[in-house]
């Protein structure tokens, strides 16, 4: 059997049994990859300037978007990617914000039951004194729907939209969600598979200690 076919089969078995959820055929925005101009946090800022969803950014009140640290970019998957924020208007330049520092990076989206269920223990880790940066990605949905889970859920980290699946590609992220990746601050991704879905916070700082010592 092929790795894409067991992969293939993996997926659908998880999927059934309520681990992981697919991400669904249809896109959630319209497609923007022919366009010929430079992705720039202008560019996405302006395309991303939603003034109808003020009200639904002011309920779910979430953490504003992390600023560029400062440090020099390393080479990275992530080095190039400009992504909007879901809590406030602006866009996030995601090679300066990770640059050397650690981070955990969440899929999620709305209608994944999973991550509902992950988001809260997630909460809990990034509440504790030693957890590293925890930083949501709203992958396959909409914007709106995405603002009222977090005004639900109440995370006490921020998220940023991946409306044209440039994190998802950069990072080689199979299609089911959650998925969770921790970014080292050399630029490095480590994609956790141990557990697929975070249960209890001591889960989480386990997994971000395997990940940072890893090769």
């Amino acid at each position: 059997m092929s790795s894409e076919l067991r992969w293939t089969v993996l997926v659908v078995v998880l999927t059934v049994a309520g681990v992981v959820a697919l991400w669904p055929r249809p896109d959630a925005y319209p497609d923007t990859s022919a366009d010929p101009r430079p992705v720039t946090a202008e560019r996405v800022a302006e395309r991303h300037d939603d003034a109808a969803l003020g009200p639904a950014r002011a309920a779910a009140a979430l953490p504003p978007c992390p600023d560029p640290s400062g440090v020099s970019v390393p080479p990275g998957a992530l080095a190039d990617v400009v992504v909007p924020c879901l809590g406030e208007i602006g866009a996030v330049p995601l090679g300066a914000v990770l640059a050397g520092r650690p981070v955990l990076l969440n899929l999620w989206a709305s209608w994944c039951v999973p991550c509902r269920e992950e988001i809260p223990v997630l909460d809990a880790y990034a509440a504790q004194p030693d957890a590293i940066d925890v930083l949501g990605v709203v992958v396959r949905d909409r914007p709106a729907d995405a603002l009222a889970m977090a005004d639900e859920l109440d995370p006490g980290y921020p998220s940023v939209l991946d409306p044209d699946n440039a994190v998802q590609a950069a990072l080689g992220t199979p299609p089911v969600l959650p998925t969770n990746w921790v970014v080292r601050p050399d630029g490095s991704a480590v994609r956790v598979t141990d557990p697929l879905v975070f249960r209890d916070p001591d889960q989480v700082a386990a997994a971000v200690e395997a990940a940072l010592a890893g090769p």
